[in-house]
């Protein structure tokens, strides 16, 4: 009897000693200061949007400072677009593209259909303001040099352009005109355009075939003469 008596007793002790390392182990530091935590509020993923590292220019933003170049644009077709890349990679220059708010499709650019359109807006100028999604350029004020680019509708300026210009003060700034064309020239779309700003120095432009490359753009940017970068 008192074999089975000492024996129970250890058994008792060693069971109370297993319960109490048990208990220690789940009280680590560890898991206080987790258990501390309102697991409610865990802190949200950080938003990408929200990064505070200074974001990259892109077209239509910019990071000017005073004597930079900007390279306004309206392409139906992309040539415009790749001239006006072109001037942006020459001159070190920031881009702004001018948008319509309804942009035109392939079939709205059928000059050849009396019913698309351009025909229509061509035939009545009263259809000609074309709303667009925004004129307002970054830093606008800081700019001096602009490039304006578009291609030549009936002999002038793709009229997308027209309420860009109306909208911005060019005063104090140098304005270039430029154009993409398959046979016409610039005629006097830069001159038109001049007299719808009614303020700025506005230049003699150029006119490029629609398949010009960075070489035409170089050459030309560089007999104008402009500051360095």
């Amino acid at each position: 009897m008192k074999t089975w008596k000492r024996l129970f007793g250890c058994l008792l002790a060693g069971t109370m000693l297993l319960s109490l390392a048990a208990c220690g182990s789940n009280d680590s530091p560890a898991d206080d200061q987790a258990a501390a935590q309102p697991q409610a509020e865990t802190t949200p993923p950080v938003d990408a949007s929200e990064n505070t590292a200074a974001p990259e220019a892109s077209a239509g933003e910019s990071t000017a400072e005073s004597g930079s170049v900007l390279v306004v644009y309206y392409s139906a077709t992309g040539n415009t677009e790749g001239v006006a890349n072109y001037i942006a990679e020459a001159t070190g220059g920031d881009l702004f593209e001018i948008t319509p708010a309804e942009p035109y499709t392939s079939d709205d650019l059928n000059w050849s259909d009396e019913n698309s359109r351009v025909a229509r807006e061509h035939e009545d100028e009263s259809l000609r303001d074309v709303e667009l999604t925004t004129t307002e350029v970054e830093n606008w004020d800081s700019y001096d040099t602009v490039f304006i680019g578009y291609p030549i509708w009936w002999g002038i300026a793709a009229w997308p352009v027209d309420g860009f210009v109306e909208a911005n003060d060019f005063t104090g700034k140098t304005v270039i005109p430029f154009c993409t064309s398959s046979s016409s020239g610039l005629g006097e779309s830069g001159e038109l355009l001049a007299e719808l700003a009614g303020t700025g120095n506005w230049q003699e432009g150029q006119r490029f075939r629609s398949s010009a490359g960075q070489a035409d753009v170089d050459e030309w940017v560089d007999s104008l003469g402009l500051p360095a970068e």
